[in-house]
């Protein structure tokens, strides 16, 4: 197989590019590094367009297993030497396997169960560290309002695969709260109603704010619960992700 040696190649500066947002958004697709995340990429059924690996005598050999053979456009891996992979991969230390994968299409639709409203979240990594612990508690339709890119480099990892079972549906706000128009919304703010006493509906949304500035006007408005996470002092707040699984958890699992 041809071994890509250039940083200058076209399929380097293609792969490259979605390390950004710009890129993705051109392109439509996004980053999955690791072999384990790879491989659960697939068994999830996300649509593969290429599969990259390093070339060395150990990832050669896996270029020739069934595992990549007839997965990419290319018809098995696309090999890249040591200064191209690097220019490619987001990670500090590179696994040496990375794939091109298609965004899903993130039509904006009623949601069928309990579900997840992310209000203005900025931090990447707390974007994919509540989408890992929604696809685990259940909440596997999240809404996205003004938050950070769910599929940059830094939030797929941080879901640790959870991006790859979760129905993510981004748009404006507005339109985000009428497809859960009649869903019950329960805010999460300090303020609120004790979460451990708080009995929700069976079907609900929860809806996590902002890391500093907390919910929007808008949510606020038209949330129809607000409960909190009690706090010892000196403490105030919890980070935005955990705050969403101990909720999530609390909520999803409540007795009736």
């Amino acid at each position: 197989m041809t071994v890509i040696t250039s940083k200058q190649n076209p399929i380097v500066k293609e792969l490259s590019s979605l390390k950004e947002k710009k890129g993705r958004r051109e392109r439509g697709t996004f980053l999955v590094e690791g072999g384990k995340m790879l491989s659960e990429c697939m068994e999830s059924g996300m649509e593969i367009v290429r599969i990259a690996l390093l070339a060395t005598e150990e990832h050669l050999a896996l270029a020739e297993t069934s595992l990549f053979q007839g997965r990419t456009a290319f018809g098995g891996a696309v090999l890249l030497g040591a200064d191209a992979f690097r220019a490619v991969s987001d990670e500090k230390t590179p696994q040496g396997v990375l794939a091109e994968v298609k965004i899903p299409p993130a039509n904006v639709e009623r949601p069928s169960g309990r579900c997840l409203f992310l209000d203005g979240l900025a931090d990447p990594a707390n974007v994919g560290a509540v989408i890992r612990t929604a696809a685990a508690a259940g909440y596997r339709e999240i809404y996205l309002a003004d938050c950070a890119d769910p599929y940059s480099p830094k939030s797929v990892r941080a879901s640790m695969s959870g991006v790859f079972y979760t129905k993510l549906m981004r748009g404006a706000r507005e339109e985000l709260l009428e497809a859960l128009e009649g869903v019950p919304m329960i805010a999460a703010d300090m303020d609120g109603e004790d979460v451990f006493t708080f009995v929700p509906p069976e079907k609900h949304c929860i809806c996590i704010g902002n890391e500093g500035n907390g919910l929007s006007d808008a949510v606020r408005k038209r949330a129809d619960y607000t409960v909190g996470i009690p706090m010892r002092d000196p403490v105030e707040s919890l980070n935005a992700a955990v705050s969403a699984g101990v909720m999530m958890y609390l909520l999803g699992y409540a007795k009736k």
